[in-house]
């Protein structure tokens, strides 16, 4: 027992540090929205001193909860860049809160609970497990989407991610209790060594059929993408950044946990849908994206775009794919944030500062801010050398040695494609001139350049220099088992 708290002792920490942050939101109401944003990134601060004693303290092998949970490799990964993600969005928020006069107690907790769930979902080995992680995750991220109840935009955004996101727990369920029901179990190293006996009935593979598809959901992968538009442009900005990379890599967690290592003997059966998944929604997302004015849509089925990529390097599977999937997700969490937070500064009343044509003359106003955007769409379009190449360099590669070279033709098509819609921003930047008479469009966000600068180097720093990212990644090679 001993053991088993402390392995969940990152969990526990920042379970009770948010609700001390919401009770301290609801004490001092919107009058102290600094105090308490700093309070929420020093309870992850604190959760990740928490995580680096419990995984120096665990066998990483060791499972606890009876077999329902773990620190391994693999979970120190997810966690720290949750705790990172996470950190770095409340840092957004700080001046967007402000700007917007919105109560921060509520808004920091509610992602301090969401990062739970996350942490939760890396952690699990047992499909029980992941399944109450991704809905502390999900019930959080619904409430957040409609935190802006002044703005019908928010107030539709959360009502979609609410339906439909049920919608998809509800066939995710239904593929998890068939599953259990034939073959016994929710544990996947158990489940592993009983589907690699042979023998699967029907039932089974349909569950597993219905667990991919409630996984896609989760992922904004083509068919199961429509949400994803509309819940980016109307929820708050620094939450839209958010759901586009932490509640994302969580899914890719989970994702990687079940099908290479639970569902791995079935992988022939499983990997031609999931294969075709990801060729069409690097399609739809890139095809999608290039008619986008409003940027945050844009961005939006670029998240859809880069889902599908991460996907391709599940479909390789195998270590190379496994630890090319795990340097993707910290790739698009530096560059994806970075991107947001221009939006967020150039957002100076309300929803306005969203479209392309916002950041025209931008160069001449302020050059710094226009070579970081520069920098960012550069990375999310694979163009060396930043991290953004290096991402997909070593995706690609892992889908190429696994013999999916169609895969990687579409990818590299479609990345091909995707640089036009990319450079549409660099080119209002650069080549079209704003209106002079009309004050420059950055609104004072001191918080939220400090981490637009801290995305940029890292997008830098890990383009010239990703042996240790990637090391970090490899660690985590043989703990999912699988093919």
């Amino acid at each position: 027992m001993r053991a088993d708290l402390i392995a969940l002792l990152p969990e526990l920490v920042l379970a009770v540090l948010g609700m001390v942050i919401l009770l301290a939101g609801l004490a001092t109401g919107k009058s102290r929205n600094r105090a308490i944003g700093a309070g929420a990134v020093l309870s992850l601060a604190v959760t990740g001193v928490a995580l680096w004693l419990a995984a120096g303290a665990t066998d990483p092998a060791a499972r606890f909860f009876a077999g329902m949970f773990a620190l391994d490799h693999f979970a120190v990964f997810f966690k720290v860049l949750f705790l990172l993600s996470s950190a770095l969005v409340i840092l957004l928020s700080l001046d967007y809160l402000e700007r917007n006069d919105y109560r921060p107690g509520e808004y920091h907790a509610l992602v301090l609970f969401a990062t739970v769930g996350m942490m939760t979902m890396a952690s699990g080995t047992s499909l029980a497990t992941i399944y109450v992680g991704l809905e502390l995750m999900a019930l959080s991220t619904y409430v957040l989407a409609g935190y802006f109840r002044r703005e019908v935009k928010s107030h539709e955004a959360a009502a979609k991610y609410f339906v439909l996101g049920a919608l998809s727990s509800g066939i995710l369920l239904y593929g998890l209790s068939l599953v259990y029901g034939t073959t016994g179990t929710l544990d996947l190293a158990v489940l592993a060594r009983t589907l690699g006996t042979g023998g699967v009935p029907t039932a089974t593979l349909v569950g597993v059929a219905l667990l991919a598809c409630g996984f896609l959901f989760k992922v904004a992968a083509v068919p199961f993408h429509v949400w994803t538009p509309d819940v980016y442009e109307g929820a708050p900005t620094p939450i839209t950044a958010f759901m586009s990379v932490g509640p994302k890599a969580a899914a890719f967690a989970m994702f990687l946990r079940v099908f290479v290592g639970g569902f791995g003997p079935l992988d022939d059966q499983w990997r031609w849908l999931v294969g075709a998944a990801a060729a069409l929604t690097m399609v739809w997302g890139n095809i999608a994206a290039l008619t986008q004015d409003n940027v945050k849509r844009m961005l939006a089925y670029s998240s859809i775009a880069h889902a599908g990529y991460a996907l391709v390097g599940l479909v390789a599977g195998g270590p190379g794919g496994v630890q090319s999937v795990l340097f993707y997700m910290l790739v698009y969490t530096v560059t994806n944030l970075g991107a947001f937070g221009f939006v967020i500064m150039l957002e100076s009343r309300g929803y306005a500062g969203e479209t392309v044509q916002d950041y025209a003359g931008l160069s001449r106003k302020h050059p710094l801010a226009a070579f970081g955007m520069l920098l960012f769409m550069l990375s999310l379009g694979g163009i060396p050398p930043t991290a953004g190449f290096m991402g997909k360099l070593f995706l690609f590669a892992a889908a190429v040695n696994a013999g999916y070279v169609w895969l990687v033709v579409v990818a590299v098509l479609m990345s091909a494609v995707s640089l036009y819609y990319y450079f549409r921003i660099v080119l209002q930047m650069y080549l079209r001139d704003g209106d002079e008479a009309q004050p420059a469009p950055l609104v004072e966000a001191p918080w939220t350049e400090r981490v637009i600068w801290a995305c940029g180097f890292a997008v830098l720093l890990i383009g010239l220099l990703p042996a240790p990212f990637l090391a970090a990644a490899r660690a985590t090679v043989g703990v999912l088992g699988g093919p």
